[in-house]
C-alpha cells in the first residue's frame, strides 16, 4: 500500500515538484508537474500539473490518449478544433493524435490531474503548416493568441 499525505499548496508528501519540461525546449509558461502515481502494473501514470494565473501548457499531440480532471481553478482548453471553458471537477478526454493545450485564463492558478499510459510516445509539436491550419478557426486563433 502507498499513502501520500496531501500538503498545503497542492503538494504531496514524498512527491517531487518538478519543472513541466526543460526550459527553452518548447513553448510553455509558468507550469509545473508532479508524478503522483506511476504504476506499471496498472499501465498508467497519474500526474498533477499546475500553472500560474497566466500559464499555459505546450500545444502538442501524441499517439496516446489522456484523461484529465480539472482539480483547481479554471481556464480554457483546446482539444482538436474546439476551445472549452473548464473549471474544478470538469473532465476532459483527449483522443490520440489530437492537438491540445491548457491555459489559465481566469487570472487564478489552474491545476489538473492527468492520467496517461506509463509507456507513451514523445509529444509532437505542430509544423508551421499545421499551426496555420489550426489558426484558420477564429476561436482557436483567439485561444492561441491569448485573447480567450
Amino acid at each position: 500500500m502507498m499513502h501520500r499525505k496531501a500538503l498545503d499548496g497542492f503538494r504531496w508528501d514524498g512527491i517531487d515538484h518538478l519543472p513541466y519540461k526543460e526550459e527553452g525546449s518548447v513553448p510553455f509558461k509558468d507550469i509545473s508537474r508532479q508524478v503522483l502515481l506511476s504504476a506499471p502494473e496498472l499501465s498508467g501514470e497519474l500526474r498533477y500539473f499546475e500553472m500560474g494565473p497566466e500559464g499555459f501548457s505546450t500545444l502538442e499531440r501524441h499517439e496516446h490518449m489522456h484523461g484529465v480532471m480539472i482539480f483547481r481553478g479554471e481556464g480554457h482548453c483546446l482539444v482538436g478544433d474546439e476551445v472549452r471553458f473548464v473549471r474544478e471537477r470538469d473532465l476532459v478526454t483527449i483522443p490520440p493524435w489530437t492537438w491540445h493545450q491548457f491555459r489559465a485564463t481566469a487570472g487564478v492558478a489552474f491545476g489538473f490531474l492527468c492520467m496517461v499510459n506509463t509507456q507513451r510516445d514523445k509529444p509532437q509539436l505542430p509544423s508551421d503548416t499545421e499551426l496555420e491550419e489550426l489558426r484558420t478557426n477564429p476561436t482557436v486563433r483567439a485561444f492561441l493568441d491569448g485573447e480567450i
